[in-house]
């Protein structure tokens, strides 16, 4: 008997069939956005990738390691960028296309919840309103930046991490007026 030689379209359908099942079986009956993500996750993917790309088409060489010093700016700033993108009030323009008001939160932020009970729109939504998932974004921008223009990223990081201890600081000022009365 001959071996029947499998066709391309073959291929493709018994891979669809399988990511079919095993996204059916990883929501276990929940409606998670599975599709969306994919796309989320090839586009940080392909940020990634051009810039690797860009960076060796330049010339540009990674640097050895980053200074302790420039790891807690960059952590402080990716912290409070994240955070302003995420949950500030005043940045909820940028995420209504993605995103619903649910209710007010922490002093001068919102709490929103991602549109739509699927797809693009809901992932982007979810990214948009998680500032911990967001991070990964920031940090990544944050690390490119010490690549090709190190100087204002570190003044843009620096900008955020300096708003993030006021932040702080307003806090710990508020705690203490309130222990004072």
């Amino acid at each position: 008997m001959a071996d029947r030689t499998t066709t391309p379209r073959e291929l493709t359908d018994n891979f669809r069939n399988m990511l079919q099942e095993n996204a059916s079986a990883y929501k276990s009956g929940e409606d998670r956005p599975l599709r969306g993500y994919s796309t989320v996750l090839a586009a940080y993917s392909v940020l990634v990738t051009i810039a690797i790309i860009a960076a060796r088409v330049t010339g540009r060489h990674l640097p050895d390691r980053l200074t302790g010093q420039d790891l807690v700016v960059l952590a402080l700033g990716t912290h409070k960028l994240s955070r302003t993108v995420t949950k500030d009030a005043v940045t909820s323009p940028l995420r209504a296309p993605f995103t619903s008001f649910k209710e007010h939160g922490g002093p001068a932020e919102v709490n929103e919840e991602a549109r739509g009970p699927q797809g693009l729109r809901h992932s982007v939504g979810e990214l948009l309103t998680c500032p911990f998932c967001f991070d990964v974004w920031v940090a990544t921008a944050f690390t490119i930046g010490m690549v090709f223009a190190p100087k204002p990223t570190r003044l843009v990081a620096g900008l955020f991490a300096a708003l993030a201890g006021a932040d702080f600081l307003q806090f710990a000022y508020a705690k203490a007026q309130q222990n004072a009365g």
